[in-house]
């Protein structure tokens, strides 16, 4: 009887132990998050955002990935949408821009708070995929992560080309802002 009770209140504080673990070793995602970017330059306005951008974070091992269909950026005039999409991302050939990578020495998921944060991987944009840490804040507050970021990408490192003719219109290193609010994985 003894020993029965034993295996019994060690399973349940294994047990225990163990949802006190997962309870913040999980997954946490969205597919509204905003990615914003900027080629402006002194001759041009050149802005768009994509409010459709997915994201998932595994809390457990740092693991990230984010990715975004390019036809989901909005442009204030259609026409820059248009050559966006067809001239220079090509989004038939190429659909989507992906991150996949792992936050550099994570926060505590288990404490509220704002974090300075970079995670590493491999990110992908116009078929080309290049090695990149982005530096990023996070804040965990309320059982949400916000993730803000805010890095640049030249158009050179993705081999997008930019006819002569419209060459001072569009910036050669384009600025992007984004913000993910990443909620429990159900």
């Amino acid at each position: 009887m003894k020993l029965q009770f034993f295996r019994v209140a060690c399973l349940a504080m294994f047990s225990t132990a163990l949802f006190s673990v997962n309870a913040f070793a999980q997954m946490f995602s969205t597919a509204a998050g905003n990615t914003k970017f900027s080629a402006t330059t002194p001759l041009e306005n050149i802005e768009a955002e994509n409010k459709k951008s997915q994201a998932i974070l595994n809390t457990a091992t740092g693991d990230i990935a984010i990715r975004m269909t390019m036809r989901e950026f909005a442009f204030p005039n259609k026409l820059m949408q248009e050559h966006f999409n067809e001239n220079y991302i090509e989004s038939e050939k190429y659909p989507t821009a992906t991150f996949s990578g792992k936050v550099d020495k994570g926060p505590d998921f288990a404490k509220d708070g704002d974090y300075d944060v970079s995670a590493t991987g491999k990110f992908t944009v116009h078929g080309v995929t290049k090695e990149r840490t982005i530096k990023g804040k996070m804040k965990i507050e309320g059982g949400k992560i916000t993730i803000n970021s805010d890095f640049e990408v030249a158009l050179v490192d993705h081999k997008i080309e930019v006819p002569q003719v419209v060459f001072v219109k569009i910036a050669q290193v384009i600025k992007v802002k984004a913000q993910y609010v990443l909620a429990p994985k159900k």
